[in-house]
């Protein structure tokens, strides 16, 4: 038998980037001090620390509460110490948070919710917490922000699941992201060497070996589309066996729509899902491409001039 618990996944991501840059050593020592932080946290709202996870840290509470309380002081104690580090050296942490029935064997533990909050804190962008409707009917009504994303296919189960990000900020605003319905769908793979994005009159091209990167409305995103409808960091495009993948990590989603041979005319939508990108296109950030107010952003992986995006031909 299981006994109900809350799980926390809490990941440090770019570490990848920071060994690059620190060397192994350094960049060690660095990863270990903030894992053994998150621990410490962790234990101070009286959870438990099941194991390291190379550069996370997997942890169990026995209430929901506790368990949200203790990741909004991760994210917002981090943030400040992230305000001082140099760019290049930042490792945001994203985490996942999820309550079911847990088996511990041998000191591990095992069960949905294991599996849940893994998955959901791979899911979550950057510096943000996603938990599930388990997590949130725990909570006192009003002690802690949350946004409910709605139901999201987890791989791996058969059900949809009803996530909420929790919203810890502490100088959130109403300057927020607006809804929009939304249907996940893919795309074939591609071969691709760059690919070029153009938004109003940026225009930046990223090369295979620059990837990932992230689109989003703050400097954290290496290309930045400042417009209230786009998230903090609202996709992001990486490379994966020769195949340029656009997944979305935003709030309330991210369209896409191809042009060209082959390319289909109608808009495919993402919600926390992914595609593959190729040949040209227009990617819409927060709203669907249908709205031509929408923020779009041209993209183009075959080497032609990439296209401008409609609102800049408007302009």
């Amino acid at each position: 038998m299981g006994v109900n618990s809350t799980v926390v996944f809490a990941d440090l991501t770019g570490s990848t980037r920071v060994f690059e840059a620190m060397g192994n050593a350094r960049a060690t020592e660095t990863v270990t001090r903030l894992t053994q932080w998150i621990g410490r946290v962790c234990e101070a709202h009286g959870g438990r620390v099941v194991k390291s996870l190379g550069d996370g840290v997997f942890a169990i509470f026995t209430s929901g509460a506790a368990a949200t309380h203790a990741v909004i002081e991760l994210q917002r104690y981090h943030q400040k110490r992230l305000a001082g580090w140099p760019v290049p050296l930042r490792m945001a942490l994203q985490i996942g948070v999820a309550s079911g029935d847990v088996v511990e064997v041998e000191g591990d533990c095992f069960g949905d919710a294991v599996n849940l909050a893994s998955r959901l804190s791979d899911l979550a962008g950057p510096g943000q917490i996603w938990v599930t409707e388990t997590v949130v009917l725990q909570l006192h009504e009003g002690a802690v922000q949350h946004r409910d994303l709605g139901p999201i296919n987890i791989r791996g189960r058969s059900e949809m699941s009803i996530v909420h990000r929790i919203d810890w900020q502490e100088d959130l605003t109403s300057f927020l992201t607006v809804p929009a319905a939304l249907l996940p769908a893919r795309l074939p793979d591609s071969t691709f060497g760059h690919i070029e994005l153009a938004w109003l009159d940026v225009r930046s091209m990223f090369r295979i070996d620059q990837l990932p990167i992230h689109l989003g409305r703050v400097g954290d995103a290496q290309f930045v589309v400042n417009d209230p409808r786009v998230s903090r960091l609202h996709a992001r495009i990486e490379e994966r066996q020769g195949s340029c993948v656009l997944i979305d990590v935003s709030t309330y989603g991210t369209w896409v729509r191809f042009h060209g041979n082959g390319g289909s005319s109608h808009e495919i939508a993402l919600r926390r899902d992914e595609c593959v990108l190729h040949g040209r296109g227009e990617i819409g950030l927060g709203a669907p491409l249908s709205d031509f107010s929408a923020p779009t952003i041209a993209f183009n992986t075959t080497g032609d001039d990439v296209m401008l995006s409609r609102r800049a031909i408007v302009d």
